[in-house]
C-alpha cells in the first residue's frame, strides 16, 4: 500500500492549498475528496490508501478550512470555493476526473460541474445534498439566518448553535451506532482550527452564503438531466443534517443513479470507510473506468 504525501500548492490568485495525495500507478484516474463543514481534507485519511492503490486521489482542504491559507482579501462565498478549486485542478492540469461531494463538498463540486461538465467523469454523493428534500430540521437557525437577512442577533444564534465543540461533536456521533469507531481527534482538530482568530465569521459568511446553492438547484438539477453523469448517493441514513429523502431524489433526473443508505450518520466516512471504499471501487470499476 502506497503512502499518503501531505502537500501545499501556492495557487496565482495568492492563495496556499493544502492537500493530501496518494497513487500508486502512473497517469491513473484522478478521485477528487471534497470535504464538508467544520472538517478538512483530515476526514479523508482512511479512505485515501484504499482508493489510492487504483486511483490518483487528491482531497484538497476549502479555504476557510483544515490548512489551507488564504489572502486577507479572499471573501468567502462558495463560488469562490468553487473557483478556488478549479485554480487548483489548472495548477494540477488536471482535466478530467470523478469527485467524491460531502456537505459543502457538494455544492463546491456540483459548481465546478456546471463550469467544466465535460471534465467530470462520475460523481460519488456521500450525504451531499442537491434537494430542498435533503434538509433535515437542525437547519432551522440557518435558515432564519437567511430570512433575516443576516440580522446581527441571528448570526450570534447560529453561533451559538452551530460552532461550538458541543456541536461539532454531535455531528460526528449523532446517528453513529458505534461511536467508538470516531477518532475523538477528529471534532477535536475540526474545533480546534475553527477556533482560529476570524474563522468564526469566515463560518457565518458561509451559512449565509449557503442560500446561493439552494438558487442553483434547478442548474444542478440540468446539468444532471444533460449530462447523465454516473452517480453513486451512499447516504449514512441517519444524518439528521441531510436526510435520506436527499440521496432519494437523486433519481428523479438520473434514473441511473445508484442509490445506498448505510447505518452510519453525517460523518459516515469516519466509521465506515472501509465499506464506502468498496463500493466505489466496485461502482466505478464496474461501470465507468
Amino acid at each position: 500500500m502506497g503512502v499518503t504525501q501531505n502537500k501545499t500548492l501556492l495557487l496565482p490568485s495568492g492563495i496556499k492549498i493544502f492537500y493530501r495525495e496518494q497513487s500508486q500507478i502512473r497517469d491513473a484516474p484522478v478521485i477528487l475528496l471534497l470535504h464538508g463543514f467544520p472538517s478538512s481534507s483530515h476526514q479523508y485519511r482512511n479512505l485515501i490508501p484504499l482508493l489510492g492503490a487504483q486511483y490518483r486521489v487528491i482531497a484538497p482542504d476549502l479555504p476557510g478550512f483544515g490548512f489551507t491559507e488564504t489572502p486577507s482579501t479572499f471573501k468567502y462565498t462558495f463560488d469562490n470555493l468553487a473557483t478556488t478549486m478549479a485554480e487548483f485542478l489548472d495548477e494540477l492540469s488536471i482535466t478530467s476526473f470523478s469527485m467524491y461531494i460531502f456537505d459543502y463538498g457538494a455544492p463546491t463540486g456540483l459548481r465546478l460541474a456546471l463550469q467544466r461538465p465535460a471534465s467530470i467523469q462520475a460523481i460519488i454523493s456521500q450525504n451531499g445534498n442537491a434537494y430542498v428534500e435533503g434538509f433535515g430540521d437542525v437547519w432551522g437557525p440557518i435558515q432564519d439566518l437567511w430570512a433575516s437577512n443576516n440580522a446581527p442577533e441571528n448570526r450570534t444564534k447560529v453561533a451559538q448553535a452551530m460552532l461550538t465543540l458541543e456541536m461539532t461533536k454531535f455531528q460526528y456521533e449523532n446517528g453513529t451506532p458505534d461511536v467508538s469507531r470516531i477518532a475523538p481527534e477528529s471534532y477535536y482538530l475540526d474545533y480546534a482550527l475553527m477556533e482560529r482568530p476570524g474563522n468564526k465569521e469566515i463560518q457565518l459568511d458561509l451559512f449565509m452564503d449557503y442560500q446561493t446553492n439552494v438558487a442553483l438547484y434547478e442548474d444542478f438539477h440540468a446539468y444532471f438531466r444533460k449530462s447523465s453523469v454516473p452517480l453513486l448517493a451512499i447516504w449514512g441514513k441517519n444524518d439528521v443534517f441531510f436526510i435520506p429523502p436527499g440521496a432519494e431524489a437523486f433519481k428523479r433526473d438520473l434514473p441511473d443513479a445508484e442509490v445506498k443508505l448505510i447505518d452510519a450518520g453525517h460523518f459516515a466516512v469516519e466509521t465506515d470507510f472501509e465499506n464506502i471504499a468498496q463500493e466505489i471501487l466496485t461502482f466505478l470499476g464496474r461501470r465507468y473506468l
